[in-house]
């Protein structure tokens, strides 16, 4: 299984994950406190359950939408620090942006640098014209990312469960 290049920066190479390279990490990255806090409890608890997962979400979502969750690298070490990329939701008309960085890599700048990476991704390569993104109504961080990179406030809205912001992007301006 290769994990194709998404995209890089100055400090990060953005890469199709893969189960064997990337379970540890995902396994750290899914059962971190803001993550369960924010984004939700994955069921994943152990590495095995974590490689399982990698290939039943994040590559299974690649084959399918030609497009998913990438995982985030800082170039100089190969260190996977967080995910960043696309979600499909049946919720949703449009791709999401996704993203999430272990507590010991947050407030470094990661998540702007990968973010505006994988839009410029999703415009060029996926020819995405417009992403959305959502957020729990107490996650300021992921607030304030997505309205440093353009996002915009759209509305509340409302699931079978919760209550989310609802944000939005034109990639065409």
């Amino acid at each position: 299984m290769s994990a194709e290049l998404i995209a890089e920066t100055d400090r990060l190479t953005i890469r199709e994950m893969d189960s064997a390279k990337d379970a540890e990490f995902i396994f750290a990255l899914l059962n971190s406190p803001k993550f369960i806090e924010f984004i939700g409890d994955r069921g994943v608890r152990s590495v095995d359950e974590a490689a399982k997962f990698i290939d039943d979400r994040y590559r299974r979502s690649y084959r399918d939408h030609g497009f998913g969750l990438y995982t985030v690298e800082v170039k100089t070490s190969s260190t996977p620090v967080g995910v960043c990329g696309f979600v499909k939701r049946d919720s949703l008309p449009g791709p999401d942006l996704g993203f999430a960085f272990l507590p010991l890599y947050e407030g470094k700048g990661f998540g702007t640098e990968s973010a505006r990476a994988v839009l410029n991704y999703g415009r060029e390569k996926l020819k995405f014209t417009r992403v959305l993104a959502i957020t729990t109504l107490n996650n300021e961080a992921s607030r304030n990312l997505l309205s440093k990179i353009g996002f915009v406030f759209e509305s509340k809205l409302q699931t079978e469960t919760e209550t989310l912001n609802l944000f939005s992007i034109d990639l065409n301006s």
